[in-house]
């Protein structure tokens, strides 16, 4: 039988009584007994806590919950790691809008899902093809509102992914009306396609069978397609191409932001792919080894083609070497053997290789090469999550099922991409004058500087001044 503490201390008390009541002086005593009574408040209240002890299934449920806000957190981290990259890779006078477009693209993309997207994507989805409830969500559970932010720094990933591939000649009011309709429509129905009916229901592309584990296709490769849409409508940069099409060099300002990007992007992966398992039982480990062998695979790969080419070793080509390793790994990261995983990654840089050349002879002008990324290496990342499916390989009914899928997002983010910037550049202005570009986007569109020291002798500062609030 289990001792009841409250009958020793009232034994205690009434011996300790007895022996000394008649020694002590009764200030003492009175702050003896106020003691005593706040002891006895204290292991009562302990007694009656073992009642409500959590059971294991809660204990993991909270677990999951953190888990997955700890992924969600990896992935908004992201965010900064894009910021650097992007702002390395433009020349100095453009380094503030870039930044101001990662930042913001962020916000409002965020706020847009919350009021449409979520719903659209996670809601009862018996069609097949959108979510029909839980929009601007007010109650949910932990484990839910754990998930909508989660799912929340996924549609920011993908709608940043247009930001640097249309860098330096695009305006900020009309890419921040894009950021809006990506999260608010063409994002999320995507997504319900493949990953909705959270609430009730499956999307169309996940009852054929399609994988996609953490999103090479639904966020990565339809950000890619947008990306490729947007540049095609505003064009290339002031002298990007010769007259006889012939590609021009224009570097980025600053290499060491572009590489700390790079590793930021990499670091926040690890989030990306291993905390969408939304459970912290799940293979965690073997994502976890994938997302990095595919990675460093890539680059290797990519040196060893730069080499046998008798082409320079480039650090900006190394670090989008290690992201297209990632966005391919993303899909079959879960059902994938790390042995794979090294093939996935390789042939992931020559992807990068010849989309990158492809695009040039294209005249297609991607600032930190965006659509060779996010676009062609979300597609065959795809295809290979259902080349390399542990236990069932190389088949090719599931290889149509990914081919299928491929081809939708392809269609949808490109075909609706170049409507929607096709609309915004008629209404709005989508691309920056050649004034602007020429002049620099942070000094036209921010008045802000992003080097003052080296810069201000080019601006008059009374301008600047006045255009602040």
């Amino acid at each position: 039988m289990k001792p009841s503490f409250v009958g020793l201390n009232a034994v205690a008390l009434n011996t300790f009584g007895l022996n000394v009541i008649n020694i002590l002086p009764k200030s003492l005593l009175r702050l003896l007994l106020l003691l005593n009574t706040l002891l006895l408040g204290t292991m009562g209240s302990a007694h009656a806590a073992t009642a409500d002890t959590l059971t294991v299934a809660q204990l993991l449920e909270y677990q999951n919950i953190a888990w997955i806000i700890w992924g969600g957190v990896l992935v908004f981290f992201m965010q900064a790691g894009f910021a650097l990259l992007e702002s390395g890779s433009v020349r100095a006078k453009n380094a503030v809008n870039v930044m101001m477009k990662n930042y913001t693209d962020m916000c409002i993309g965020g706020l847009a899902f919350y009021l449409v997207g979520f719903g659209l994507m996670m809601g009862t989805n018996n069609s097949g093809f959108v979510g029909t409830d839980h929009f601007m969500p007010v109650d949910l559970s932990n484990m839910d509102w754990a998930v909508m932010f989660f799912q929340m720094m996924f549609a920011a990933t993908a709608v940043t992914i247009a930001s640097g591939a249309m860098a330096e000649r695009v305006s900020f009011i009309g890419y921040a009306i894009a950021a809006c309709l990506i999260c608010l429509f063409i994002y999320p129905v995507f997504a319900s396609w493949v990953w909705g009916g959270y609430f009730g229901g499956t999307g169309w592309l996940a009852e054929l069978g399609f994988i996609d584990f953490a999103g090479s296709t639904v966020v990565h490769s339809v950000g890619g397609w947008l990306a490729l849409a947007g540049i095609l409508i505003i064009g290339p940069r002031l002298g990007r191409f010769a007259p006889d099409g012939s590609p021009r060099l224009i570097a980025g300002h600053n290499m060491t932001l572009l590489a700390l990007g790079g590793f930021i992007l990499w670091f926040g992966w690890f989030g990306f792919n291993a905390g969408s398992t939304l459970s912290i039982t799940g293979n965690i480990g073997l994502i976890a080894v994938n997302t990095f062998i595919a990675a460093v695979s890539a680059v290797v790969s990519y040196m060893l083609i730069s080499r046998t080419l008798n082409k320079a070793i480039l650090l900006s080509d190394s670090v989008n070497a290690s992201l297209i390793g990632l966005v391919s790994i993303t899909a079959g990261c879960a059902t994938t053997a790390p042995i794979f995983a090294i093939v996935i990654g390789a042939v992931a840089s020559i992807v990068y290789v010849l989309s990158t050349q492809a695009l040039l002879k294209l005249k297609i002008d991607d600032v930190v090469s965006a659509v060779a990324v996010h676009g062609f290496g979300g597609a065959w990342g795809t295809l290979a999550a259902g080349l390399f499916y542990t236990g069932d390989l190389f088949n090719l009914s599931r290889l149509g099922v990914q081919a299928l899928g491929v081809g939708v997002a392809l269609a949808w983010g490109l075909g609706l991409g170049l409507v929607m910037y096709k609309l915004i550049d008629m209404s709005f202005g989508l691309k920056a004058s050649r004034l602007h570009e020429q002049r620099g986007l942070d000094y036209t569109e921010h008045a802000e500087l992003g080097y003052p020291e080296f810069q201000k002798q080019m601006f008059d500062t009374k301008t600047l001044t006045e255009r602040h609030l």
